[in-house]
C-alpha cells in the first residue's frame, strides 16, 4: 500500500457538537488505526487550533494529520474515522482534469469549486496520472453540518524535501449561490479588513484603508470645490445636548455608546460617543453666528462614529465606522434647500466618476427619513444579489434644530431669524457597495480610481538574463507618469501564485513581462473586468495604460447600468410586486398613496422597504396606490434592503 501524505484537514462543527474544541476532547483520534478500511494506520502528530471565520460562523477546529498511510484507490479514500470527524470526502486536485464532471460529483456529494489552482498532485492510479510527493486536496464537508452543501474548503500543502512548499487559501463562494458568505470570503481573503476584538468592530487592514484614502481624496476635492471647509469635532458629547432634540433622541437612543466613568470618578452626566455630530455643531454654532455677515456656514470634519449595532457585517454595518459628515446653515430656506440638492448630485456625481457604480436618488418617506429632518434624500446602489445598499444621505432640517439650540443671526433688516441648516454623509459603507456591484467568483474588480494599485507587474522567469532590469524600468516609467504600481518581484512563490493573488485583490490592470516578451518588445496584459487578454507594445506604454484604465472605468459602469436596467421592474398589484421581489430580484417601481398604512404593510408581506421616490410630479406608472388602490401621490422604489 503506498504512502501518502494529508496534509491539512479542515472540518467545523456547530455548537455543542462533541468534536468541537481541541484534539484532546475529540475522542478515537488515538485508535485510529483500528478503523475500518484504513489498515496499520498511524497518526504521529496531532494538533488542533480554532480560527474565527465570522460572527456568523460557528469557531473551526483544524486537525493536522501527518504520515497517514492512505489507499491509493480514491473509492477507498473515504474512511470511516474521517467520516466521524465531518469529512466525506478528500478528492486530488488533479482528479478534477481527469474525472468526469458527472463523477466527480457523485463521488464528493458536492459540485467542485471554480478551478483547481495551480499546484500539481499526486493523482489516482484508475486514471493514469504518475504519483509525487506534492498533494493538493479539496476537504469536503459533511451536508448536515455545514448549512450550505455548495461549500468546499480548498488548502494546499504536502511537503517536498527540496524547496518549502506554498500554499495559498484560493476558495471563494460561489456568489450565486452564497451571495453573504462570498461577501465574506472576499473581504477577508483580500486582507481588506478582519473582525475586531468588541462586537461589531472591524479592523481596516492597509490595503481596504488604502482604497477608503483614495476614495476620500477625490470625494474631499468635491466638498472643498463646492465652498466648504473641514473641521474636527469631539468624539465625547453631553447626554444634555442629545436630549435637547426629542426626536432626535428616541431616533438614537437604542445604538447609543454611553462613558459613565472616568478613571476612578464615576461622571455627574453621561457623555455619548458620537453617533453622530448634529448636536455638537449646533452647540457650536449658536455660539459662532450673530450677523447674516457670518452665513452660510459650511463645515464638513471626516471623522469616526459609534453605533451600537445588533447585527453586523464589516463595511456595511458595523458598531465603529469612518464617515464624513457635512452640516451648513444658511439664512433662508432656498438656500438649505439648494444646498441639499447640491450634495446629493455630488455624491451621484462621485459614484459614477470614481466608483463606476450607478445610483438611483430621491426623497426618502416620512418614515425612512432621518431623525429630527424635515425632508431627507438618498443615494440607493443595487447590489448583485438584488438588495439595495443605502450609499449616501442628504438632510433639510430647516429650522429644526436652530429652535432648539438657539441659533440665531440678524438679518439685514436687523430682525432676529432662525437659521436654516443642512446635513449630510457616506461612509465605509462605499467600499462595501465596491465589493458587491462589481466583485466576482473570483475576488474583487476595483475601479482603476480607487484602487491601490491600478497595475500589478509580474515578472516570468525573473532569472533570465534582462527580465527583472526590464520589470524595473516599466515600473519607474509608469510610476513617473503617475500611474499607481506595484512591482511583485517576490521569489517565495511562483507567478502563478501572482496571478490568482491579484486577481482575488481586484488590481485591475496586470502586466507580465518574460524573455519571450522582451524579444518582442511587448508586455502581456489581462484586464481584472472582462478577463481579456492581449499583448501591449512597451513603446509609449504609459499612455496605453492610461487609456485602458479609463476604458475598465467605463466599462465597468456600463455594465453596473445595464445591471440596474435589468433589475428594475414595475408593478401595478401586489401580486405582481411579489412576483418581482421574489423572481426579478431588484427594484420594483409602484405607485404609492403616501399612507404609511400601505408602506408597514408591503414590508411586512414581502419584507421590502420603500427606498426613496421620484419627487417629480409627471414620474408615474399608474394613478392608483399598489397596496389600497387609492390616489397615488408617488413613485416608489421598493427592495429588500441591507
Amino acid at each position: 500500500m503506498p504512502r501518502r501524505l494529508v496534509s491539512c484537514i479542515i472540518t467545523q462543527y456547530p455548537s455543542g457538537h462533541p468534536c468541537r474544541g481541541f484534539a484532546e476532547r475529540v475522542p478515537g483520534l488515538q485508535s485510529v488505526q483500528n478503523a475500518g478500511p484504513v489498515q496499520r494506520s498511524a497518526v504521529n502528530h496531532v494538533r488542533a487550533g480554532r480560527q474565527q471565520h465570522s460572527a456568523e460562523w460557528h469557531r473551526v477546529p483544524q486537525v493536522h494529520l501527518r504520515n497517514v498511510r492512505a489507499p491509493g484507490r480514491l473509492r477507498r479514500f473515504c474512511p470511516a474515522w474521517l467520516h466521524q470527524y465531518g469529512i466525506t470526502g478528500i478528492i486530488p486536485v488533479q482528479f478534477q482534469r481527469a474525472c468526469p464532471l458527472a463523477e466527480r460529483q457523485s463521488l464528493s456529494g458536492y459540485p467542485l469549486p471554480y478551478r483547481a489552482g495551480a499546484a500539481t498532485c499526486a493523482a489516482n492510479r484508475r486514471y493514469g496520472t504518475k504519483r509525487t510527493h506534492k498533494r493538493q486536496f479539496w476537504v469536503v464537508p459533511r451536508s448536515e453540518i455545514v448549512p450550505n452543501p455548495g461549500r468546499l474548503f480548498h488548502f494546499s500543502g504536502g511537503f517536498d524535501m527540496a524547496k518549502k512548499q506554498e500554499s495559498f487559501v484560493e476558495f471563494i463562494a460561489n456568489p450565486k449561490v452564497d451571495f453573504p458568505r462570498w461577501y465574506t470570503d472576499v473581504i477577508l481573503q483580500s486582507q481588506m479588513v478582519d473582525y475586531g476584538p468588541v462586537h461589531g468592530t472591524m479592523v481596516i487592514r492597509p490595503y481596504g484603508y488604502r482604497i477608503w484614502e483614495l476614495l476620500q481624496a477625490q470625494l474631499n476635492e468635491r466638498i472643498i470645490a463646492t465652498g466648504h471647509e473641514n473641521a474636527y469635532f469631539p468624539l465625547f458629547i453631553p447626554e444634555s445636548y442629545l436630549r435637547k432634540e426629542a426626536e432626535h433622541i428616541e431616533g438614537f437612543a437604542p445604538e447609543v455608546a454611553w462613558v459613565t466613568q472616568g478613571g476612578d470618578e464615576v461622571l455627574t452626566e453621561r457623555i455619548v460617543v458620537r453617533p453622530t455630530s448634529e448636536t455638537i455643531f449646533c452647540a457650536m454654532y449658536s455660539k459662532w453666528v450673530q450677523s447674516w455677515r457670518d452665513l452660510p456656514m459650511k463645515l464638513n470634519q471626516w471623522a469616526n462614529v459609534v453605533r451600537w449595532e445588533k447585527t453586523t457585517r464589516p463595511f456595511l454595518r458595523t458598531s465603529e465606522f469612518l464617515w464624513q459628515e457635512g452640516h451648513t446653515i444658511h439664512a433662508t430656506p432656498e438656500e438649505a434647500e439648494e444646498e441639499t440638492m447640491l450634495m446629493l448630485e455630488v455624491y451621484r456625481e462621485f459614484c459614477e466618476s470614481v466608483l463606476a457604480i450607478p445610483m438611483v436618488t430621491g426623497r426618502k418617506t416620512e418614515k425612512e427619513k432621518f431623525a429630527g429632518a424635515v425632508s431627507t434624500f438618498s443615494i440607493e446602489a443595487l447590489m448583485q444579489d438584488g438588495k439595495a445598499l443605502q450609499s449616501g444621505t442628504s438632510h433639510n432640517f430647516a429650522q429644526h434644530f436652530s429652535k432648539v439650540f438657539d441659533i440665531k443671526f440678524q438679518n439685514k433688516e436687523g430682525q432676529e431669524e432662525y437659521v436654516y441648516e443642512t446635513s449630510w454623509g457616506v461612509s465605509t459603507r462605499l467600499i462595501g457597495a465596491i465589493v458587491m456591484v462589481h466583485g466576482d467568483e473570483r475576488g474583487l474588480v476595483l475601479p482603476p480610481r480607487v484602487a491601490p494599485h491600478q497595475v500589478v507587474i509580474v515578472p516570468v522567469a525573473a532569472h533570465k538574463g534582462g527580465v527583472s532590469e526590464a520589470c524595473e524600468a516599466l515600473y519607474e516609467r509608469l510610476t513617473k507618469a503617475g500611474i499607481r504600481v506595484k512591482l511583485d518581484d517576490r521569489d517565495t512563490v511562483s507567478p502563478g501564485f501572482k496571478f490568482n493573488e491579484w486577481e482575488l485583490k481586484g488590481v485591475p490592470l496586470r502586466l507580465e513581462i518574460g524573455p519571450r516578451d522582451l524579444e518582442k518588445n511587448q508586455a502581456y496584459c489581462l484586464r481584472r473586468d472582462t478577463l481579456e487578454k492581449f499583448n501591449l507594445s512597451l513603446d509609449d506604454i504609459e499612455d496605453s495604460v492610461k487609456e485602458i484604465l479609463d476604458s475598465i472605468h467605463d466599462t465597468m459602469l456600463e455594465k453596473a447600468r445595464a445591471f440596474l436596467a435589468a433589475h428594475t421592474f414595475d408593478a401595478h398589484s401586489l401580486e405582481e410586486m411579489q412576483d418581482r421581489l421574489d423572481n426579478g430580484r431588484g427594484y420594483v417601481r409602484a405607485m404609492w398613496c403616501g399612507d404609511q398604512a400601505c408602506e408597514d404593510k408591503i414590508k411586512e408581506l414581502y419584507s421590502a422597504t420603500s427606498r426613496n421616490y421620484s419627487t417629480d410630479p409627471n414620474d408615474h406608472i399608474d394613478d392608483v396606490c399598489v397596496c389600497c388602490g387609492r390616489k397615488a401621490q408617488h413613485l416608489v422604489y421598493w427592495a429588500r434592503a441591507y
